[in-house]
């Protein structure tokens, strides 16, 4: 099957996929559930509560709505008092990385103060063109369509204060937008959205609890957010399926144009490794360089394999179906 074109708006989860928050969260509300005497004692009920919208599961542990409108603000305070985690390593990163693609945005049960103060602490409160707080939207779901339904949100930032007022701007198609998330209560509101979801397996739910949700992809570590988006970097636009064909080694009679893209890549990447050896062997080495030994063994220079050649049989090797 075709994957995916990399997508033109990235939201993200805020808490347990940015930063680290299953103590940090729960240190708050354990304090709030004992004021108000929810019933959650362990850190596991906690989480649990993230299966579904949390907001939805705190209700569900209130006597009346005016209860759990005295209780959702009670924690929505304290969060913006007490709430202080850490970033994941690596994904301020992978947030930089993606903002030249995509517009991006952060869905998040958390208050807008709290967002605010973690971006900036971060120096990532310019990298968003959209953010939705609880306070903002509760309801995921909702969140994700009014980001869908905005008719601008295309038009995101370069990690400067003001918008690109140069991209195209527009409504993002919900087919070219996809979710970061911890949670398989955000993987649901994505799966219904018709929005894509990419899990993650360091916050509230496990990688399995993830995909049976209808996740496409859990990275175990960030970098391969970055790896599964835009791994499909082909020039065409439309996705293409082509049959197998048999790619034969480039040489100095080969059309550039009939080799493709990706064996140019490896071959140039392979040459440039060669061209960095080449100048250190000695002239008897060089005469013997353009061939791989029968034995399978690259040739030696001071005791030392000299691979160079083997590289770029490999390259165009691993190029070919």
């Amino acid at each position: 099957m075709c994957r995916p074109e990399p997508p033109q708006a990235v939201i993200f989860d805020l808490d347990g996929t940015l930063v680290q928050t299953r103590e940090a969260s729960w240190r708050v509300f354990e304090k709030v559930s004992a004021t108000h005497l929810l019933g959650v004692t362990t850190p596991e009920q906690f989480y649990e509560m993230f299966a579904n919208n949390f907001f939805v599961s705190l209700r569900e542990l209130c006597r009346d709505a005016e209860h759990a409108r005295v209780v959702e603000e009670d924690f929505m305070r304290s969060l913006g008092a007490d709430y202080a985690p850490l970033m994941i390593p690596g994904m301020v990163d992978v947030v930089k990385a993606l903002v030249p693609h995509a517009t991006l945005a952060v869905l998040s049960s958390n208050s807008t103060e709290v967002i605010r103060r973690i971006l900036r602490k971060n120096t990532l409160e310019y990298c968003f063109g959209h953010v939705f707080g609880g306070d903002v939207e509760p309801d995921k779901a909702k969140g994700i369509q009014r980001f869908l339904g905005d008719a601008a949100q295309g038009s995101g930032r370069r990690c400067q204060a003001f918008y690109d007022e140069s991209a195209a701007g527009g409504a993002v198609p919900a087919g070219a937008t996809a979710i970061i998330t911890d949670t398989v209560g955000d993987v649901e509101a994505a799966v219904k959205a018709g929005i894509r979801a990419v899990g993650v397996a360091w916050g509230m739910h496990t990688e399995e609890q993830l995909l049976a949700a209808g996740a496409e992809f859990v990275a175990i570590w960030p970098q391969e957010i970055l790896a599964h988006l835009f791994s499909n970097t082909a020039e065409a636009s439309a996705c293409v399926c082509p049959a197998p064909q048999i790619v034969a080694t480039p040489s100095s009679q080969t059309p550039s144009a009939t080799v493709p893209p990706r064996v140019q890549r490896r071959v140039a990447g392979a040459k440039a490794l060669q061209a960095r050896i080449t100048p250190h062997q000695p002239q008897a080495a060089q005469a013997h360089s353009t061939s791989v030994p029968r034995s399978g063994r690259a040739p030696s220079v001071n005791g030392a394999e000299f691979g160079a050649d083997s590289e770029l049989l490999l390259a165009v090797r691993l190029a070919m179906p």
